[in-house]
């Protein structure tokens, strides 16, 4: 029966002889950081919360949940 769940996603076992994978580390945001988003390009943080990071770029605002995987701050 193959694994329906992505690798990552696996839960760990407490009788598993081997350590859980580490959680990834979020990076955090802060109000006038300047990032880089691999789709909409230099930007501006506006807002944020423990979960989202609101961002101004030329095209618009948008909203980025938690994983930032597309962001990068400058």
């Amino acid at each position: 029966m193959p694994n329906s769940g992505s690798p990552d996603r696996r839960r760990h076992l407490a009788s598993s002889p081997f350590s859980p994978a580490p959680a990834p580390d979020i990076e955090t945001f802060e109000v006038g950081d300047r990032v880089s988003h691999l789709r909409h390009g230099l930007g501006e943080v506006i807002a944020c919360t423990e979960h989202t990071v609101t961002l101004r770029f030329e095209t618009g605002i948008i909203r980025v949940n938690s994983p930032y995987e597309r962001l990068t701050r400058l």
